[in-house]
């Protein structure tokens, strides 16, 4: 069983954040691990759901929210959001010791009322989105294969890999949860279905003390599943939901529901990306449907690894799911965001890299074998032809992102062949 601390990819922008800041904001779903990487640096702490001392706490950040404040720095408040007011307390106190990294605020949802909140701490306080696990956080890549190599075109990649199809099964099914990593398979796989217990059970009402139906909340969280790595409109997800009949919902409800799923980072949509193309091509605007950790579309339906043996189809939804996943943890550490492209044509990228200072990779998600390769190099070079380099820049990299593949290499045409078990920040 795995006890000790297993780094994460965030422990190094978190110290780079204090430098520069006077707070830092960890923000992310439950389980992900945000306060255990906040203790390995914070040199005081107070948890604001200690059940001896919550209520003492809530009270104190009600009426004299500075009381809260006072320890060695960096000081930790682990789930501040259960008192909004705290944060102008921080903002506040950040302007007065005039000083770097003095606080660490971690929190696992949106607060519930920022009504509250007066400041938007810019300039005082910043933000670190952390996820689950990515396979090299978990030991399950090797890291042979760079994403910031690949920008800077240092090395060709070269790695071999193992990983088999019940591998790549069983790793969608167990997510990034840092609790079921080194466990056995049984106490893996169960931790997901726990997660969805508890987030349709309490924290989508706790969030903004709105009590939703668990049952409805399952409901949608199963057609959001069917809808995942789509662009799926509400009301087709609506359509989905309506169709085990005895119940109905309006868009409004779903909506709501959505929202809440989002404020406790459940589900996490990537946005279209907008390049300069020589042609006039529309292109798609939609948000591509994910969760944030596969697991949880995986638990939602109800399936283990066997049936992602049996339907291969879905399998291939959700490992781009949990490739997304790793991409967004690996491209922030770069400075980067991951999106989506696709144009009233069809022609699309699964996933595309873009750093802040203009250069991007496209990627092209595939589980595996020949065919399907053959057909993400053809989009990605095909896509690379329409872009309007007049305009902007070449791509640094093309690359086909694999489950099942023995080895990383580059193609004659350019692109990289990568299995997702080589890949890293």
């Amino acid at each position: 069983m795995q006890n000790k601390y297993m780094s994460r990819i965030c422990d190094q922008i978190l110290l780079d954040k204090l430098d520069a800041k006077g707070a830092v904001l960890i923000k992310g779903a439950k389980w992900c691990g945000k306060t255990t990487t906040a203790e390995k640096v914070a040199k005081s702490i107070i948890y604001m759901e200690d059940p001896a001392k919550k209520q003492q706490y809530l009270q104190l950040a009600d009426v004299n929210p500075k009381q809260l404040l006072h320890g060695e720095v960096p000081h930790l408040i682990d789930e501040w959001q259960l008192a909004p007011k705290l944060w102008d307390a921080v903002r506040f106190e950040v302007d007065q010791r005039d000083d770097f990294g003095q606080f660490i605020l971690t929190g696992s949802a949106v607060p519930p009322d920022s009504s509250e909140i007066s400041h938007t701490g810019t300039g005082r306080i910043t933000s670190l989105t952390m996820r689950p696990m990515t396979l090299y956080e978990s030991g399950d890549s090797d890291g042979s294969v760079s994403l910031k190599e690949l920008f800077l075109k240092e090395d060709e990649p070269f790695g071999s890999c193992n990983h088999s199809l019940d591998d790549i099964a069983y790793f969608i099914c167990r997510g990034g949860w840092p609790k079921s990593i080194g466990r056995s398979k049984k106490v893996s796989l169960a931790q997901a279905f726990d997660y969805v217990d508890a987030v349709v059970e309490s924290d989508i009402s706790r969030i903004d003390n709105v009590e939703r139906d668990s049952e409805r909340a399952k409901k949608i969280l199963r057609a959001y599943a069917r809808s995942v790595a789509s662009e799926a409109s509400l009301t087709s997800i609506l359509n989905d939901v309506r169709s085990g009949g005895g119940d109905t919902f309006s868009e409004n409800t779903l909506r709501s529901y959505l929202s809440a799923f989002r404020k406790v980072f459940v589900i996490e949509d990537t946005n279209a990306w907008n390049p300069n193309l020589r042609s006039k091509t529309a292109i798609r605007s939609s948000d591509t449907r994910y969760f944030v950790d596969p697991s949880i579309a995986v638990a939602s339906l109800g399936i283990g690894p066997n049936d992602l043996i049996n339907d291969l189809a879905t399998t291939g939804l959700l490992f781009e799911n949990l490739c997304v996943r790793d991409l967004r943890v690996y491209a922030e550490s770069l400075d980067g965001k991951v999106y989506h492209f696709r144009d009233k044509k069809g022609l699309e990228c699964d996933a595309v890299v873009h750093l802040r200072n203009g250069s991007y990779g496209l990627i092209e998600i595939k589980l595996g074998g020949e065919k399907l390769i053959e057909e993400g190099a053809a989009n990605l070079l095909k896509l690379k032809d329409s872009i309007d380099t007049d305009k902007m820049k070449e791509p640094s990299f093309m690359m086909v992102l694999c489950g099942v593949a023995p080895f990383s290499y580059k193609r004659a045409d350019g692109v990289y062949v990568v299995p997702i078990g080589n890949l890293r920040n």
